[in-house]
């Protein structure tokens, strides 16, 4: 995760928020000129039905129009835009720089944030228990279920790819999204055609 050197604390920040309509119903995300803040999963509609060749697309509005986003939130916007079209291609697209405190320093959620984002690729999944073991303490299996609830930036750092050890999706969004994990990672398996 790409990280400034001036860590402004959020609050010191001139925050835009923006909304996004997508198979999930809408998304509002928020940053500033340095970084993204959060993004909210609104469950508003269920998700879109999708048929192998339909295209997925985003709607944005902004209340004070798009040339107003910053170069930080458009980038994260155009990631989204990929994200829901062609799944399988953000894996080669840099992620949008984050600015939230939770992404930042060397506490266990931030270490647990940044080994999923960084190991778990699209159309993977990682037990909760692999992930504590891949963030270098096995037994803190818990700490990363509270690190998944912390996660300020949910698609963008993708715990709708953690799973319990039993294959189990798990919960999403203190279980009122779990349709929405099982529907993240279906998306995901949507393979580019030749």
């Amino acid at each position: 995760m790409e990280q400034g050197n001036d860590m402004k604390s959020p609050s010191q920040c001139r925050q835009r928020t923006i909304s996004l309509q997508s198979p999930m119903g809408k998304i509002q995300v928020s940053g500033c000129e340095n970084g993204v803040h959060t993004i909210q999963i609104l469950m508003d509609v269920p998700p879109a039905e999708r048929s192998d060749d339909a295209s997925l697309s985003c709607v944005v509005t902004a209340s004070n129009g798009q040339e107003e986003m910053g170069p930080e939130l458009q980038h994260c916007v155009e990631w989204l835009l990929a994200y829901f079209n062609e799944p399988w291609t953000v894996g080669r697209l840099p992620l949008p720089v984050f600015h939230h405190p939770t992404l930042h320093g060397d506490a266990f959620t931030s270490r647990v944030l940044q080994t999923l984002v960084r190991n778990v690729k699209v159309g993977e999944t990682v037990s909760y228990k692999r992930l504590a073991e891949m963030a270098g303490n096995p037994r803190a299996v818990r700490a990363v279920g509270g690190a998944m609830r912390r996660n300020p930036v949910p698609l963008l750092i993708p715990c709708h790819r953690v799973i319990s050890s039993s294959g189990q999706s798990g919960m999403y969004m203190g279980g009122k999204g779990n349709h929405l994990k099982q529907w993240l990672l279906t998306h995901e398996k949507v393979k580019e055609e030749d």
